[in-house]
C-alpha cells in the first residue's frame, strides 16, 4: 500500500549476497542536485583564449597533416586517408606498381603531341592526330585488360574484392610512377604472391 514502509526481515536477500539492511545505509554521501551536477559538466562555448585555441588546432591539424604525409612516404596503414587503407588496396597498389604500362607515360605523350602541333603542315597534323587517337586506344585497351586482371586476382586471394578496388588500381595506373601516392612500395617485376 502506499505510505507503508516495507518490513525489512520479509525482503529477499540480494543476488550479490548482501541483505536490504546492507543496502539500506546507503553511499554515505547526499546525491547530487541536477542543478549542480549540469553546472559541473558545462563548459564555455568560446573558449576564454581564443588565439591560443586556434592555434593550437592549427597545431594539431598541421601534425596530423604531417601523419599523414609521411604514411604516404612510407606506406604506414594506420595513417594512410581511408581510401589508400586496407589489405585489398595494398594488394591492388603493389599490383599495379610492379607492372610497366602505357598509361603512366599517356600524360607525357599527350604534352608532347600538344607541342608538336604547332608544327605547321596539314598531313604532319593529321599524322600526329590519328597516332594520338591510337595510343589513346591503346591505354583505354589496356585499362579494361587490367581492371579485369585485378578483379581475378582480388578474387583468387581474397574472395569477394571491394567496390572500387578496380577504378582505384586503373587510376593508379595512369598516373606516373613517380608522382604516385602513397609511394610505390615494390619494384618493377615484384608482382606480389
Amino acid at each position: 500500500m502506499p505510505g507503508r514502509k516495507k518490513n525489512t526481515a520479509t525482503t529477499p536477500p540480494s543476488p550479490h549476497g548482501s541483505t536490504a539492511v546492507g543496502a539500506a545505509q546507503g553511499k554515505g554521501r547526499p546525491t547530487p542536485r541536477r542543478k549542480d551536477q549540469q553546472a559541473a559538466r558545462r563548459r564555455p562555448v568560446v573558449p576564454e583564449d581564443r588565439k591560443a585555441a586556434k592555434k593550437a588546432q592549427r597545431e594539431a591539424a598541421a601534425a596530423e597533416r604531417m601523419k599523414v604525409r609521411m604514411a604516404l612516404e612510407t606506406g604506414d596503414e594506420q595513417h594512410l586517408p581511408a581510401r589508400d587503407r586496407g589489405r585489398q588496396r595494398r594488394f591492388v597498389r603493389d599490383l599495379v606498381d610492379a607492372r610497366t604500362g602505357v598509361g603512366e607515360w599517356l600524360m607525357p605523350l599527350v604534352f608532347l603531341y600538344v607541342l608538336l602541333m604547332f608544327i605547321p603542315g596539314r598531313e604532319v597534323q593529321l599524322v600526329l592526330m590519328y597516332s594520338l587517337w591510337a595510343i589513346v586506344a591503346v591505354v583505354i585497351v589496356e585499362s579494361v585488360l587490367l581492371g579485369r586482371t585485378i578483379r581475378r586476382r582480388l578474387t583468387e586471394r581474397f574472395g569477394e574484392p571491394e567496390s572500387g578496388t578496380r577504378m582505384y588500381g586503373v587510376m593508379r595506373a595512369l598516373q606516373f610512377r613517380r608522382l604516385r601516392l602513397p609511394k610505390p612500395q615494390v619494384r618493377r617485376g615484384e608482382h606480389p604472391a
